[in-house]
Parts: structure tokens; C-alpha cells; sequence
């Protein structure tokens, strides 16, 4: 009998990397123990498609027990949270009990340019660097999966409604140069490192677009996939912070993205790596692809649709 794959996070919304990882999955004919938060519609999806279903939280040693028991591999992600490490430790601690012969884990690139020494003014980042060393030291099978910034969980929600409504991308990144990944090729990364995870234990794999521009080239192509001239309006990242507390996203979550509209002033994503096109012997998606595909959703005329 086949052994399920645990795939953390798999509830998520349509174009979150668990949910889609855990479908492409179950397109291959794989067995797939999804892990979700809630019992609601999208658990129901999941077993329309065929997983098994877990309901449980990361934090909480008795669901991930339930998780975990009878698989040998495994993909780890949550979103940004206070309580990031604590999940990371709860989830390996299990993962080592029943001894799981393959442990992805999903974090950052930013993460490659952290050390003992050298860190980032976002907690989320040191959480991140600290999950992975203590993966490390936990001696499980580790894999290590560091995309740099989603089109999905920031270009789209962060640039959706000034493209919308007044073709300006506005977003604190001064002159520099950023490489945005889309979740499908994160996925399709994951999805084949699980399939076959012996080759790649010990190794780092960095998941980059297929080019590293400034936000005045991603500008013109968002011209070209919309067929109306968009232009990209620096400004500030303070004032830009206050604007998503003002949203209601939470601190946590916001002192993450500042952080990274300084990074992205710094220079410091501007970075490439063909680690997507080796993995799985496809292109990643480009900006210009991307915002095609949702060309409805940056139109005026879908707000009110």
C-alpha cells in the first residue's frame, strides 16, 4: 500500500503553494494526507480530489502526531506568524518520533543572506534562519525550499488596487532589482522533490522568476499583458507601512513586509538561480504571464463585478 505524503497547509486558497502542491500530487496518482486548520468547504474540495483529510493544528503535539504517523515524507509550510518557530520545532519533533525519511521545508530566500552574525530587522526572517538551523541540528532528512517574493502573496494584493484604479504600481522599492516567483512553480518544485525525495536531502534549493528587474521594467510589462501604460510610483516605505496596519493586517505580518521594501531598496533580490527550470524542466511563469492571466482582476470594471 502506498504510503500518503503529508502536505501542511493544504487548505489553503486557490493559488496557495500547500493547496496546490497537495493537487498537483494527486494528479500524479499520488496518496496525499492533507493537513488543514478547520473542517469548512476547502477540506471538502480536498477529498472531492481524492486526499486524505487531517484536520489539526501545527502548534498542537497531538494533531501533528495524527498527521504525521504512516508517512515518510512530508512538505512543511505556514504563513507568517509569531508562533513560526514553535510550529517548525513541534512539526520536526514528530517528523524525528516517526522517523520520516524526507522533511521539506519551505522558507525564504532571504534566509541565504543571514548568519549567526548578520540578520533582518523582520522577525519573520529570523524565524525563518532560526527553523532552518534547528532542522539542521534536529538530524532529519531536510530539505530546505527558499523562493524569493510571490507574485501571488505580494505583487497581486499589494499592487492590485492602485493598478486598478489609477495604473500606478506603487510600492517602496527605490531603483531596485527584484526576481518574483510565481506559486505554481514553487509547487511544481515541491511537488517533485516529494515525488522522488532521496536525490535532493541535504540540499538548498532557490526559486527565482525568470529575470531580475527594477519595478519600471515590471511596469512596462504589466503595460503589455493589460494593453494600457502602467507606471511604477516610488514612495516611502514608512507611510506605506501605516497603510497596511491601517488595513488591519497584523503588526507581525507588516514589520515583515517593510523589512522587505528596504531590502528591495538595498539591492538585496536581486537575485537569480535556474534551480525552478532544472527541477522540473519548465520555465517559470513571467511577471508579464502572470498578470495577463489575471488581466480581469487589475481591470476597474472587476471591482464591482
Amino acid at each position: 500500500m502506498m504510503k500518503p505524503i503529508l502536505v501542511t497547509g493544504a487548505a489553503g486558497r486557490v493559488g496557495a503553494v500547500g493547496r496546490t502542491v497537495a493537487e498537483l500530487l494527486l494528479s500524479q496518482g499520488k496518496a496525499v494526507r492533507a493537513m488543514v486548520r478547520t473542517e469548512d468547504e476547502r477540506a471538502q474540495a480536498l477529498r472531492g480530489l481524492g486526499a486524505e483529510v487531517v484536520v489539526g493544528n501545527l502548534l498542537d503535539l497531538d494533531s501533528m502526531h495524527k498527521a504525521i504517523a504512516g508517512c515518510e515524507t512530508m512538505y512543511f509550510g505556514m504563513s507568517v506568524s509569531d508562533a513560526y518557530l514553535a510550529a517548525t520545532v513541534n512539526a520536526a519533533a514528530v517528523a524525528k518520533h516517526h522517523s520520516v525519511k524526507a522533511f521539506i521545508n519551505m522558507s525564504q530566500m532571504t534566509v541565504s543572506q543571514m548568519s549567526i552574525t548578520e540578520t533582518t530587522p523582520s522577525p519573520q526572517h529570523k524565524l525563518h534562519w532560526l527553523a532552518e538551523q534547528a532542522l539542521n541540528w534536529s538530524g532529519l532528512p531536510v530539505v530546505h525550499v527558499r523562493p524569493t517574493v510571490f507574485l501571488e502573496g505580494f505583487f497581486l494584493p499589494l499592487t492590485l488596487d492602485s493598478v486598478r484604479e489609477s495604473n500606478l504600481i506603487r510600492l517602496p522599492f527605490g531603483e531596485g532589482k527584484t526576481s518574483p516567483v510565481a506559486v505554481e512553480d514553487v509547487a511544481r518544485v515541491i511537488a517533485a522533490v516529494l515525488a522522488n525525495p532521496q536525490p535532493h536531502i541535504g540540499k538548498i534549493y532557490h526559486l527565482t522568476g525568470p529575470q531580475s528587474e527594477n519595478m519600471h521594467f515590471y511596469a512596462q510589462e504589466y503595460s503589455k499583458a493589460l494593453g494600457r501604460t502602467i507606471t511604477y510610483q516610488d514612495i516611502p516605505v514608512e507611510p506605506w507601512r501605516d497603510a497596511l496596519l491601517k488595513r488591519g493586517l497584523a503588526v507581525h505580518l507588516v514589520n515583515h513586509l517593510a523589512t522587505m521594501g528596504d531590502l528591495h531598496r538595498a539591492g538585496r533580490y536581486d537575485r537569480m538561480s535556474d534551480d525552478v527550470r532544472r527541477l522540473t524542466a519548465q520555465e517559470p511563469l513571467s511577471v508579464q504571464a502572470f498578470v495577463r492571466n489575471n488581466a480581469a482582476t487589475f481591470t476597474a470594471s472587476a471591482k464591482s463585478a
